[in-house]
């Protein structure tokens, strides 16, 4: 199931200006597309009262939501954050990192930059205290997940599969399906990811 957490960014950061940015991309997006509530809520599958309330400014979507509300609209994650660059280079300063997650014991997810939908490369940065996890319910067809485990050691569960993922080493995932992120053990655990998501040429990778 998927977990539903506060958009939030670090401590002391401005949250509602988060919130505005997505409640505000998602009622711009929607209308560039010609799309009443209702067609949206049918295309992305996310019921119209969450919809409702993220235009609201009131949700607290999850990760999940937002991936699948995007890509009913031909858009990414960092574009209702406003972490896609529009030009061949910007930095995209630490302050405008948004973190999309937020685990019982402290651990985040936060989304570094990525590029236009729909077809999406995103970097994240993840921090998960001993005893936390977090689910999806998985992406779209051919979704790609690159991770490096930086410190602490990752349980990385793809179906009936657990893969431990020990510091310095990276693994290639496909992620379509349901998966979970998972700290098991006792230490922090800090890991980089990058996700690639190709809506209009779909690439085949062997794993």
């Amino acid at each position: 199931m998927d977990r539903k957490v506060n958009i939030s960014t670090e401590p002391g950061a401005d949250v509602e200006r988060v919130s505005a940015t997505v409640s505000q991309n998602l009622r711009n997006f929607r209308r560039q597309s010609s799309l009443t509530l209702d067609e949206l809520s049918r295309r992305s599958g996310v019921s119209k009262g969450m919809l409702v309330e993220i235009e609201k400014g009131t949700a607290n979507p999850s990760i999940a939501i937002l991936c699948k509300t995007a890509a009913a609209l031909g858009v990414s994650v960092a574009d209702f954050v406003n972490v896609a660059p529009s030009v061949p280079a910007r930095i995209v300063q630490a302050h405008d990192a948004s973190t999309l997650w937020r685990g019982p014991k402290g651990g985040s997810a936060t989304l570094l930059v990525g590029t236009h939908g729909p077809d999406m490369i995103e970097l994240w940065r993840w921090t998960m205290f001993p005893g936390e996890m977090f689910e999806s319910s998985g992406h779209s067809p051919g979704t790609l997940e690159l991770i490096n485990v930086e410190a602490g050691e990752l349980t990385l569960k793809l179906a009936d599969t657990d893969l431990v993922v020990q510091p310095g080493s990276s693994v290639l995932a496909r992620t379509e399906d349901r998966h979970a992120y998972l700290n098991c053990g006792v230490e922090e655990l800090r890991f980089i990811m990058a996700v690639a998501e190709l809506q209009r040429t779909r690439m085949r990778f062997e794993l």
